[in-house]
């Protein structure tokens, strides 16, 4: 690969787009250790310094993991999928006692993990407020958890629920809630959820993100704002999660209004 003519792409472009085919197209197998970068350079004709600039674009794109001192390995690419509205079902957590994200993972031939993390006392925040339809003087529980599959963090949520409704029950101050978790001590409190709002959005993690959830060089991740309602239709927990966009992925079944 010579140096780039004009409205041509660059050496290291071009090796980084003939590497990307030959893992897509299964030449080098997912946890598979590449070649050094002298072979790379030899086998896709550039200089040693093109090859460690096209593996570096490729690490950047979360193809490639980013290994301190060892050479870099083909990255799985394992979707996790958030299944919307099933996720929630009461049959679903009735039947097999589980919470949502342990009976969706589950689902896929997964084994889940749940790392409560903090659980405090706080004054309900401003865009909180606004979803709960509730009074800026509120007070509300704050639950940190940490969610793996198979033992890789693929996410993180923080639910917040009005005190009044969560005092004297496990959610205020216990990471075991019980059999069907958070859904069925709400339930017991008079809020059986009959619908969701989800607000879906990306962007670039936060250095802490990046750290505490594995995320890759150049992976965006996907925050979900979720909403749950009972079945009075009012507002009672509200859950922003951060996903990782290279692990989750969203599917969502929903009927459309007349």
């Amino acid at each position: 690969m010579s140096k780039a003519e004009p409205g041509k792409k660059a050496p290291r472009q071009q090796m980084a787009d003939a590497l990307r085919s030959d893992i897509r197209n299964g030449r080098y197998s997912p946890g598979e250790q590449l070649p050094s970068q002298r072979q790379l350079a030899a086998q896709y004709g550039v200089a040693q310094n093109t090859a460690g600039e096209a593996v570096k674009i490729l690490q950047l794109e979360g193809l490639l993991d980013n290994p301190v001192k060892a050479r870099p390995r083909v990255r799985a690419q394992r979707t996790l999928l958030r299944l919307g509205a099933e996720r929630y079902s009461n049959h679903l957590r009735e039947s097999t006692g589980l919470s949502p994200f342990r009976a969706e993972v589950a689902k896929q031939g997964k084994t889940a993990r749940v790392d409560c993390t903090s659980i405090t006392k706080i004054g309900v925040p401003a865009d909180v407020a606004e979803r709960l339809g509730v009074g800026g003087d509120v007070e509300v529980v704050r639950r940190e958890n940490w969610y793996f599959a198979d033992d890789e963090p693929v996410q993180m949520g923080v639910t917040y629920i009005p005190w009044e409704t969560v005092e004297g029950t496990p959610l205020a101050d216990s990471a075991k809630m019980g059999k069907g978790s958070l859904y069925a001590r709400l339930e017991e409190r008079g809020h059986r959820i009959t619908s969701i709002r989800e607000e879906v959005s990306s962007r670039m993690p936060t250095p802490d993100e990046v750290e505490s959830l594995q995320v890759p060089i150049g992976t965006p991740v996907i925050e979900v704002v979720h909403t749950s309602f009972d079945q009075d239709g009012t507002a009672f927990e509200v859950t922003r999660f951060v996903m990782r966009a290279d692990t989750n992925g969203l599917d969502y079944r929903i009927m459309i209004e007349d």
